[in-house]
């Protein structure tokens, strides 16, 4: 038993089971044993490789579309870069250096905000961004970045967020909780804590038993208070994420320990804990909240409208037979379909404070 699951486990003993999403946030963030307090996620030493850290391309093709997001709203000054959840800074380094190149103006005026909480995380994004880190504002929260138009990316946020589960019974639909089995390990049960209909994609009826159903308001939340400051500065935020374009039902939370799909119960605090976005909820969030949204689109199909395989072309020439296959290779992985690839398991949404044509979301017509 890892020394978060004993301390979970006498929370149980004391208070009562715990909600799926209060299980969820402990594993990440507890402050003594929490996953990203204590241990490196990223990198083949770590659990998972993140699309920044598979090949500078990902990082670039951010930059050119930032570049083209702010370009398309009139190239305003007080610009604000902004990165939720920058893991090592690389795709923050990667986004800079083509910006600085495409857009000098708007590298050398625009302020770098990074929203991260852990300390020792942040650490490593000023080695990442050692040249740049005087120009590098740290914040707790997306709410301290200072007014002004707002360009933001977020990969692989939304899907660290806790999640609520509901189940199907015959009674209607009850909360998922987890508490102990009779040998006093983690198990999941259910609590009295039951779910508006109207949150269903689909009448409560045809929905069979057994069912599960995720909601998220925390990222609902996340959501909201993007769309309301990019309503209010101006600007466009960027969300790259695993999960479905439409709602739907199933239990999605999956955890992962050195690459490998771990039992979400087995090692808490070892494991990292994830769920899947669904999007289409994050898209009615920015919508009420006054923003523009853009036809959201799958990885692969965002990456090769903002022109990766051109890159890609332009990245290997004259290089050796090795190093181009390493960077087909990761062009691949990144905008490519298929087990082991990310272009159509990850989904890109884009919303701006005001109406405009950004490629690739929004062709220009012909």
């Amino acid at each position: 038993m890892t020394p978060l699951a004993q301390k979970i486990v006498n929370l149980i003993q004391q208070a009562g089971p715990l909600r799926v999403s209060d299980y969820f946030a402990l594993c990440l963030a507890d402050p003594d044993h929490g996953y990203y307090q204590n241990r490196e996620p990223f990198g083949q030493a770590g659990d998972f490789i993140t699309a920044p850290e598979i090949s500078q391309l990902f990082g670039e093709m951010i930059g050119i579309f930032l570049v083209q997001a702010w370009q398309a709203q009139g190239s305003p000054d007080n610009v604000r870069i902004v990165e939720i959840g920058p893991g090592r800074g690389t795709l923050m380094s990667d986004a800079l250096r083509v910006i600085a190149k495409l857009a000098p103006e708007l590298y050398a005026d625009a302020t770098i905000h990074m929203v991260e909480t852990s300390e020792r995380l942040r650490s490593v994004q000023r080695q990442t961004l050692v040249r740049l880190k005087q120009r590098i504002t740290w914040h707790d929260a997306f709410e301290e970045i200072p007014a002004g138009f707002t360009l933001m990316v977020a990969n692989e946020l939304f899907d660290a967020i806790p999640i609520q589960q509901f189940v199907k019974t015959s009674d209607g639909f009850r909360e998922r909780m987890i508490g102990l089995d009779e040998a006093g390990a983690l198990a999941f049960g259910l609590g009295p804590g039951t779910l508006e209909s109207s949150a269903l994609p689909i009448e409560e009826a045809q929905v069979p038993e057994g069912e599960i159903f995720e909601i998220s308001p925390a990222r609902a939340a996340v959501m909201q208070a993007v769309a309301t400051k990019i309503v209010r500065d101006g600007g466009t935020a960027l969300t790259i994420d695993y999960g479905h374009l439409v709602t739907g039902f199933g239990d999605t939370m999956q955890a992962v320990h050195q690459h490998e799909f771990d039992p979400p119960l087995l090692r808490p605090g070892e494991a990292d804990l994830t769920s899947h976005v669904d999007f289409q909820v994050l898209a009615e969030t920015a919508k009420a909240a006054g923003a523009h949204v853009h036809r959201p689109l799958t990885q692969g199909d965002f990456l090769v409208g903002l022109g990766i395989l051109e890159r890609a072309g332009a990245l290997g020439t004259g290089r050796d037979r090795l190093t181009q296959a390493t960077i087909s290779d990761a062009v691949n992985r990144l905008a490519g379909e298929g087990q082991g690839r990310m272009g159509a398991l990850f989904k890109v949404l884009a919303v701006s404070g005001k109406p405009a044509r950004i490629a690739p979301f929004d062709p220009q017509p012909r």
